[in-house]
């Protein structure tokens, strides 16, 4: 608290450490992004929930919603709402901007999975948005370490005392996709993707080529909440690419409807594909990061 010269108090957010919502407000921006979502989703058009996505969010679902436009002009024919429901709200504790919280719900998409969507917003009035969404196993999502009023202090970008500091996580995920080690527990969007990636990368008359980049500015930063056992849950993000180049007198395989609507350029002899994915990961004091989640999505395309 500072006082002013004209005797009025003023609360500096960016220096107290302060709760980032009430739950009232946390349920509110829940309802508030579903009902953007669904619109958004019904008409195909981005525009419908852009005040409330925001980073890796908003590159994946806004490309996806991008292809379906082209594909579907008239909006989208198999268009489901989706209902988040037995909503759990894990409210960050933190000085300085941005603000965010952990919302783990149960929907109706994604079969048992429960959605794990992170709010963050950049100043205090500002709307609510989505950095990232991941769908994980019942039960993956660890205990968390509560203060009295059951909020959970974030994790600092270089916390010294975990197996890599949240700040580091984009940039060793992507060193181990391409050289692999042991930073990374074995898994699906570990050592399985990895060994994919070996047996798609020459096939008769195709060669496929990957690169990985960190993303870790900004709205793509990492987010951390600080675990019972000492350890943290981090979400982070990753672009990749991969691009098809057809040997002489082959060509590279059709891509699907969604692909085309996203590529620019005529595809004669290549294809080069831009994802985006948001990961989320237990990081613990010792030992290998465990991937429990992750959802990537094409961004771009461009035929060669």
């Amino acid at each position: 608290m500072s006082l002013t010269a004209s005797g009025c108090v003023v609360v500096h957010g960016e220096r107290e450490v302060l709760p980032a919502a009430t739950r009232a407000e946390a349920e509110q921006a829940l309802r508030d992004f579903t009902a953007a979502y669904n619109a958004a989703d019904k008409a195909y058009d981005s525009s419908l929930d852009a005040r409330h996505v925001t980073g890796p969010l908003a590159d994946i679902d806004g490309a996806r919603l991008r292809a379906g436009r082209v594909n579907h002009p008239d909006g989208n024919p198999s268009h489901t709402p989706l209902e988040l429901t037995d909503a759990e709200f894990t409210i960050v504790e933190k000085a300085g901007w941005p603000r965010w919280f952990l919302a783990d719900a149960k929907a109706n998409k994604g079969g048992d999975a429960r959605w794990l969507l992170v709010f963050t917003r950049d100043a205090q009035g500002a709307p609510w948005e989505v950095a990232y969404l991941t769908l994980v196993a019942p039960g993956a999502v660890p205990e968390f370490k509560k203060d009295e009023d059951g909020h959970v202090a974030a994790v600092p970008a270089d916390a010294p005392e975990l197996a890599i500091a949240p700040k580091d996580l984009s940039k060793s995920y992507v060193d181990y996709l391409e050289a692999g080690g042991t930073a990374f527990a074995d898994g699906t969007h570990t050592s399985d993707w990895r060994e994919l990636r070996e047996q798609n990368a020459k096939r008769p008359g195709l060669v496929r080529q990957y690169l990985d980049e960190p993303l870790t500015q900004g709205d793509y930063a990492p987010l951390g909440l600080r675990t019972a056992d000492g350890g943290a849950l981090v979400f982070f993000s990753t672009r990749h690419f991969e691009k098809q180049t057809a040997a002489a007198g082959a060509t590279v395989p059709t891509p699907n409807d969604d692909v085309l609507a996203l590529t620019k350029g005529e595809i004669k002899q290549s294809l080069t594909m831009e994802f985006v994915s948001n990961e989320v990961v237990l990081d613990p004091k010792s030992g290998p990061v465990q991937m429990l989640g992750r959802i990537q999505g094409l961004t771009s395309a461009k035929g060669e």
